[in-house]
């Protein structure tokens, strides 16, 4: 038997070089939770079927998310082993980004919303292809004493590209004058264009990752494990299911908490546009392409934006916080801040007062997006962290999947349309994720 080899210390701009892929594919990602439904409600789709078009993202997460770890975690080539996923999945959502607000131009072959929908799917697929093993390498490159700080700094870049993407169509109309209507049925330009960029960042950040940031061999994997060879396993798809049946206690436990977080935040990107339309702007449901309309769809691109610049800010406090407080109360203050204030959303008449309560919906999505992680990381194994990251996705892809199939009849016949009542459920689940929070047994090393 070998000594246990620990990993070397990364300086800071390596690991954001490392993570930098990250700043691409959460602009794009933003500009698909803040325009999604708007799009698809452009060229036909109900406010009551919007969530089952969201089902798409959750769904796709689920398979490809634990393939792709696994295999990530088997497959190494003269690039890598996490590197070619980058790759693959950035090209292909850089095509679902330009094709998906263009659907209109292919109903020679389909109806535009089934088009824009298959392009929603493409990139949700792309995305998770090219997401799932950022995680990964963060485990991979770091050692115990770095990862909470590699988390928090892939959460600092994903705050950053969200704010970029949600922000853009906003400041094309209303700073560079682009058009903010068109004829029924169709994308306005300012759209458009946005996904252009998006896609162009999304891409050009992903090959920076690739270029910036070597791997570590099989041997040297080994040698910080303390082995004394590289093992050849033998890989099966099959394994998935065993590792799915091995997974740690942590991760159980971790998994009740990400079911209330991202059943609340699925209710958050799905009917934010509808219920600030509705509550704030006075619209009637069915209105999709009024001026009006518009405009609330684009304010709700400044709000997230707000919110992700939030989580930027406060995603490098986190290190420093965790490490006064602990991980698991980090997580669930955060998420009480988050609960509190999107609850409070439904007293607020004025659309510039909604700038507050995303703040503290910015402290939330920080904290989910890197505490449970960091939380993860000590329980889970290295030769597994692919596939267990992946594994881990289940927790987040089950609650939107089920909040897609219920979500839509609940606001239409239990909340008579108002969708604002989904923004205040959203807000609850978040409480109940911080109370599940105590209930977890981090690993301390």
């Amino acid at each position: 038997m070998t000594t246990k080899k620990g990993k070397p210390l990364l300086s800071f701009w390596q690991i954001w070089n490392m993570s930098i892929g990250f700043l691409g594919i959460q602009m794009g990602f933003a500009l698909q939770n803040a325009n999604a439904s708007r799009i698809l409600q452009t060229f036909g789709a109900d406010v009551e079927h919007l969530s089952w078009f969201w089902l798409v993202a959750p769904f796709t997460g689920m398979i490809i998310q634990p393939i792709i770890g696994h295999y990530s975690d088997k497959t190494w080539t003269k690039l890598g082993r996490r590197r070619p996923f980058f790759l693959a999945g950035a090209i292909l959502a850089t095509i679902g980004l330009i094709l998906m607000p263009n659907a209109d131009l292919f109903v020679d072959f389909l109806p535009a919303l089934w088009v824009g929908a298959g392009f929603l799917m493409m990139m949700d697929a792309s995305f998770n292809v090219a997401m799932e093993p950022f995680r990964a390498l963060v485990a991979d490159k770091l050692n115990n004493s770095q990862q909470t700080l590699g988390f928090s700094i892939q959460t600092v870049l994903i705050g950053i590209g969200a704010v970029v993407g949600s922000w853009l169509p906003y400041v094309l109309t209303e700073w560079f004058g682009f058009e903010k209507t068109t004829e029924a049925g169709k994308v306005p330009f300012s759209l458009v264009f946005s996904f252009i960029v998006g896609a162009f960042f999304l891409l050009t950040c992903i090959i920076w990752t690739i270029i910036k940031t070597p791997e570590y061999s099989p041997k040297e994997q080994a040698e910080f494990e303390g082995d004394e060879h590289v093992e050849e396993e033998q890989s099966s798809f099959f394994d998935i299911f065993k590792d799915f049946g091995n997974m740690p206690k942590t991760m159980k436990q971790l998994g009740i908490v990400q079911f209330f977080s991202w059943f609340g935040l699925f209710s958050m990107w799905v009917f934010m546009t509808r219920a600030i339309a509705q509550h704030i702007y006075n619209l009637p449901a069915d209105d999709s392409s009024s001026e009006q309309f518009n405009n609330a769809a684009n304010w709700v691109g400044v709000i997230f934006g707000v919110y992700n610049a939030v989580s930027a800010i406060y995603a490098f406090m986190l290190p420093k916080i965790a490490e006064n407080v602990g991980k698991k109360r980090t997580h669930a203050y955060s998420l009480l801040i988050g609960g509190i204030s999107l609850i409070s959303i439904y007293f607020i008449t004025d659309y510039r007062w909604l700038i507050l309560p995303m703040i503290g919906v910015g402290f939330a999505w920080a904290s989910i997006l890197a505490m449970p992680y960091a939380i993860l990381a000590g329980a889970i194994p290295a030769k597994k962290m692919g596939i267990y990251m992946g594994i881990f996705n289940f927790f987040i892809t089950i609650p939107q999947i089920v909040n897609g199939i219920i979500g839509g009849p609940i606001v239409k016949y239990l909340y008579n349309n108002q969708a604002i009542y989904a923004i205040i459920g959203g807000g609850v689940c978040f409480l109940l994720a911080a109370f599940s929070v105590r209930f977890v047994e981090e690993k301390i090393d």
